[in-house]
């Protein structure tokens, strides 16, 4: 039997978040965990992209979370996202009526995701956006970015954070609107229009 002694790393059996994945896909994703905008509602944006590696390459077993401030820029304070049956612990989904600013999506086989979401509100001083940490294969730790929303230049001008990025990369950090309360927004992990990446401490 091999001695696991913690001063010798070799002898240290790899944790989970030291293994390459993907190990989420089974567990995390949940039915509806795109559709974060109650049904209806006249503020609802899509999202939608692609997450890509360092070649360009779409990556079809990520997983993205979202969470984003209501219209009001209030950050929601409401549980139900995953609700489940008090009586028999089954899977309920959303109520569809509640806003909980909270989704989950997985990209498809061709590496696309998308969410409905409500557009969020100015929070202080920052231009409204929706924080994003990003799961995939080859990552031993998640990533966290954000994505803005085009519409208001001046606002986007005079956000703490934007304005601390070189104006070269700041365009990967905001969306692209392809129709009204349409937009596009990719994830590059790597190499040439690497998306801003954030660290928090």
């Amino acid at each position: 039997m091999t001695r696991i002694d913690p001063d010798r790393p070799e002898t240290v059996r790899p944790t989970p978040s030291q293994t390459v994945g993907p190990f989420y896909g089974h567990a995390l994703p949940f039915p509806g965990g795109g559709d974060i905008a109650p049904l209806g509602h006249p503020d609802t944006v899509t999202l939608q992209g692609y997450v890509l590696d360092g070649a360009g390459d779409p990556l079809p077993d990520a997983l993205l979370e979202l969470w984003g401030a209501d219209p009001q820029g209030r950050v929601p304070r409401t549980d139900g996202a995953m609700r489940r049956d008090p009586a028999t612990g089954g899977f309920l989904g959303r109520n569809g009526v509640e806003f909980t600013g909270f989704g989950r999506v997985q990209t498809d086989a061709n590496g696309h995701w998308y969410a409905r979401t409500l557009r969020p509100g100015a929070r202080g001083r920052c231009a409204p956006y929706l924080s994003v940490c990003v799961f995939a294969r080859g990552l031993l730790h998640h990533l966290y970015t954000r994505i803005y929303l085009p519409g208001d230049e001046a606002a986007l001008a005079a956000d703490p954070l934007l304005s601390r990025v070189d104006p070269e990369r700041r365009a990967t950090l905001i969306a692209v609107e392809e129709h009204p309360a349409a937009y596009r927004f990719d994830i590059r992990l790597q190499g040439e229009g690497e998306t801003v990446f954030l660290e928090y401490q």
